[in-house]
């Protein structure tokens, strides 16, 4: 089974998946686009990668979809058909900002991701690919990694049925958008 963990930039993903590697096999969604070679362009406005996503999903299905649970962390790993269950985790905005102003991002990037999280673009990226029933959200906004972790571990052991504390719809930041224009 392969697992997307997914979410803007600076939620938590990698740290998370750190901890996940002590019983999971966890995959890095952008050292393998790196190393095998998935980038098809540069993005100079937004300074990131643009990555042959078909490609890249030909390369996890035909690499990992025999093995037990695979995680595939990275902020584009929900556009992969090739997985069989996202978990997007989640912030408050207030909180991605001082993550995010703590990477030493630049404004504009900082806003970009913020208003990305407020408008659920992951969530709805996702929903367009994959069935809901196969999607779950974990807020993180006050979750320690560990914490987030164990969520994870617990909609896992649960067999994905009987969480509905992380199913999508449960988190809404668009209150959030309001307050700019305040």
């Amino acid at each position: 089974m392969i697992i997307a963990i997914t979410g803007t930039p600076g939620i938590g993903k990698t740290s998370v998946s750190k901890i996940l590697e002590k019983n999971y096999y966890v995959i890095d969604l952008n050292q393998i686009v790196t190393d095998k070679n998935f980038i098809i362009g540069i993005d100079k406005d937004r300074n990131s990668k643009i990555v042959d996503i078909e490609k890249l999903n030909d390369f996890i299905y035909k690499n990992y979809n025999k093995k037990d649970i695979v995680f595939v962390e990275g902020h584009l790993s929900h556009l992969l058909k090739s997985v069989d269950k996202v978990i997007i985790l989640r912030c408050n905005p207030n909180e991605l900002k001082k993550r995010l102003s703590m990477k030493r991002w630049n404004k504009e990037k900082i806003n970009e991701n913020i208003e990305a999280e407020i408008l659920d673009i992951i969530l709805c990226e996702t929903v367009d690919i994959h069935s809901y029933k196969n999607i779950f959200e974990i807020d993180t906004t006050k979750k320690s990694t560990i914490d987030v972790a164990l969520s994870i571990k617990d909609i896992i052991q649960s067999g994905f049925s009987n969480v509905k504390s992380y199913n999508i719809g449960n988190i809404d930041w668009s209150e959030e958008i309001l307050k700019k224009f305040k």
